[in-house]
């Protein structure tokens, strides 16, 4: 009996034990006063760095004080993403069903002792922070969710391993621990540093801010920040300042910040001491429940987007592993409760506009793209984006010239040279317009060129199918005159069939400038050249047989002399015909094998598209138009010999004066057809055309014409025959 009393003794003595140690810690409430808490029937834990705060420095002379000698800076969104998570997940009916998702959230204040702390606390499950020990409460977490820095990631990782629980961080982490060996259970959410730094660029280069400063903690980190990103900075252009600070100059810098941002919340912080119990937070007196699409936008703008996503992830993990078991057990875990509402932390005088996604392109590669109607907001709020440069943009229409020995930033604005345009600003060089365009004054954008080519709508076509025509009437009538007066003498002297074919040929030749004048075409460009080519070598053919006739018919007067036989109309057909025939030979290789066709000359002038005809052969050209000078050369040459020849009416005289006018005409036009281009090109050939048939009908019919009609009594056989 004595032996029963004492065990029952004994025991209750025990049980009194564990039940004052129970009770000699907080009697925590449903929400706890030192972390964010929401029980569930599973857990995920997270230590986040909420609140940063200023401590004295640690002198080893006295006890170490948690004492607030700063004014903290708050970011309450971190918290609200992970509990707004948290709540739609628990909200979700497909998504871990039957099973509510608890939360408990520390904040370690930036702080190696208040992370321990809240370590401690996290892996406790009763009220005591005294691991392995359950009392009261069961709270174990399947993951803790942090964002710290490296230093206390490791700190944090060298205790959840030990009970195996997985470390998510949604941090940017050091190479350190991505080592499994060493952290096995610890899973970065983020890829590597670089990305962030290539992210950064991209948007200094999206906003055109050339002048950036640095400011880094003085560490290994903070000096490979500086290091790569600087590189990265200079390679694009931008001039970086660089500012190395201690720890406690970062911390003051993190303040001075703050400052801004502590105006942006109506919950902040007295300077109360903070210990590992009376840690103090921003108690929210509404409950949390459904907010509008908005305000979940304005939480997860804030940065905090990743959070927001990590721990659906989790509860996505989560929900496959409890579909991989045959059979699941219900889950026991308390009521539903609700939970405080979401309150707008941001005063009225903060107005927050998305500016912009992020498209990801590859693995460490994305695009950034601006969103415009929030840049007009900005302007509508009068809040335009501030500028961050050395000097003054370059105008669309300047490049931009480094200025020696200066920042990288630094540059001078040159004009884009002659045919050249910028249509940006700070343009790093000039580019060339398509081959159909010119750059406009200004210089910094194209517009189309004119097409150009010699039409009869302007004033030098119309005046040279005027003169065509004029000349055409001309010929047209001498031809009528000679053919009414062609029993007459001075029509019947010199082989008046001749001077049918001459009058024909020239004729022709005064319609060809019509193949000329107007756009290019197919057609025209192979009968141009072509067709004056051979009637020019006619006309001329006629004009040598004139002058042979003449020679011969002189001759032939001589006693003794066999001449006579070969005058005839035998003998000039026969020089008509051959002469001309070796021009059809050379126009039908020309044509067959490189036949002119019609093209765009886009470069010969800069504002101005040049339509013409592109010759195919530049040779068969010359070869042609030297034909024709050959048989000139040679007819010009039997008629000076034959100028002084007896006869009151010499003929050989005005073939003379005739081939000079042609021979000057077309030797002044070769520099005059080289030195122009476009439509002037072809308005000298038209006008050499006009000029040398109009001489050879000017010097060899008009005098004609004047005894027809001025002078009809020296249209006589006695006087023609006369000496």
């Amino acid at each position: 009996m004595l032996l029963h009393l004492l065990l029952l003794l004994w025991t209750q003595g025990v049980w009194a034990v564990l039940r004052a140690k129970c009770l000699l810690t907080l009697q925590r409430e449903e929400r706890d006063p030192k972390n964010h808490y929401r029980p569930g029937d599973l857990y995920i834990g997270g230590i986040i760095s909420e609140v940063k705060t200023l401590f004295n420095q640690v002198t080893f002379k006295r006890r170490p004080s948690s004492q607030l000698y700063a004014n903290s800076m708050m970011e309450h969104s971190k918290m609200l993403s992970f509990i707004l998570a948290i709540q739609e997940i628990n909200q979700d009916s497909h998504l871990l069903p039957n099973i509510t998702l608890g939360y408990t959230i520390y904040d370690n204040f930036d702080n190696a002792g208040h992370t321990s702390e809240a370590l401690l606390d996290l892996l406790s499950e009763g009220e005591a922070t005294v691991p392995n020990y359950s009392c009261g409460r069961q709270r174990s977490p399947l993951a803790v969710l942090e964002g710290t820095e490296t230093g206390f990631s490791i700190q944090i990782s060298s205790m959840l391993g030990t009970y195996k629980i997985p470390q998510i961080s949604y941090n940017f982490v050091s190479q350190v621990l991505r080592d499994k060996t060493q952290f096995p259970f610890f899973y970065p959410m983020l890829p590597a540093e670089g990305f962030q730094y290539s992210g950064m660029v991209k948007l200094l280069l999206h906003f055109r801010w050339t002048l950036v400063g640095l400011i880094a903690i003085d560490t290994e980190k903070g000096e490979k920040f500086l290091t790569v990103l600087t590189s990265m900075l200079i390679k694009n252009g931008i001039a970086p300042g660089k500012q190395r600070l201690d720890r406690h100059q970062f911390r003051l810098f993190h303040t001075y910040v703050g400052r801004f941002k502590g105006k942006s919340f109506m919950c902040s912080e007295t300077k109360d001491a903070f210990s590992v119990t009376v840690w103090r937070r921003c108690r929210e007196r509404e409950k949390l429940q459904s907010r509008p699409q908005q305000m979940k936008d304005q939480i997860l703008s804030l940065d905090n987007y990743i959070i927001y996503n990590t721990i659906w992830a989790v509860a996505r993990a989560l929900h496959a592993a409890l579909l991989t078991k045959s059979k699941r057990r219900k889950m026991e875990g308390g009521k539903s409760i609700k939970t405080p509402r979401l309150r707008p932390w941001q005063n009225n005088s903060l107005h927050r506009v998305n500016l912009g996604s992020v498209e990801k392109r590859g693995s460490l590669d994305f695009k950034l793209m601006a969103n415009p109607k929030a840049l007009e907001e900005l302007d509508k709020l009068k809040k335009p984006l501030p500028p961050s440069r050395c000097v003054e943009s370059c105008n669309p229409g300047y490049r931009k010239v480094q200025q020696e020995g200066k920042p990288i930033c630094c540059y001078n604005c040159l004009r884009c040279l002659e045919g050249t345009i910028s249509i940006m600003e700070d343009a790093e060089k000039c580019s060339k317009c398509p081959a159909d365009q010119h750059p406009n004054n200004n210089r910094d954008h194209c517009i189309p060129k004119i097409k150009a080519f010699l039409s009869y709508q302007e004033h030098l076509g119309i005046i040279l199918t005027s003169i065509a025509l004029f000349l055409s009437f001309i010929t047209c009538f001498i031809l009528g005159t000679f053919i009414k007066f062609q029993d007459t003498p001075i029509v019947k002297a010199n082989n008046r069939d001749l001077s049918y074919i001459l009058l024909v040929c020239l004729l022709f030749s005064f319609f060809t400038p019509f193949l000329f004048i107007d756009q290019p075409r197919r057609v025209t460009c192979l009968l141009r050249q072509t067709a004056f080519s051979i009637i020019f070598s006619a006309a001329i053919s006629s004009v040598l047989a004139k002058t042979i006739t003449v020679v011969l018919a002189f001759w032939a007067t001589k006693p003794g002399n066999n001449v006579q036989r070969w005058l005839g109309r035998s003998l000039a057909n026969y020089i008509i015909l051959s002469c001309s025939g070796f021009q059809v030979v050379f126009c039908s290789i020309w044509l067959g094998t490189f036949p002119p066709f019609p093209e765009s000359d886009m470069h010969s002038q800069s504002r101005v598209i040049i339509l013409q005809c592109n010759e195919g052969s530049v040779a068969m050209f010359y070869v042609a138009l030297g034909y024709m000078g050959f048989l000139a050369t040679i007819c010009f040459t039997m008629a000076f010999l034959a100028r002084n020849l007896p006869g009151s009416f010499n003929e050989a005289k005005l073939i003379t004066f005739s081939m000079l006018v042609f021979c000057s005409v077309w030797v002044s036009f070769l520099p005059t057809y080289l030195s122009t281009k476009g439509k002037y090109m072809v308005a000298v050939q038209v006008f050499s055309i006009l000029a040398s048939n109009a001489g050879l009908l000017g010097c060899i019919f008009i005098p004609k014409c004047f005894i027809i009609f001025l002078r009809p009594d020296l249209n006589t056989k006695e006087h023609v025959m006369s000496k």
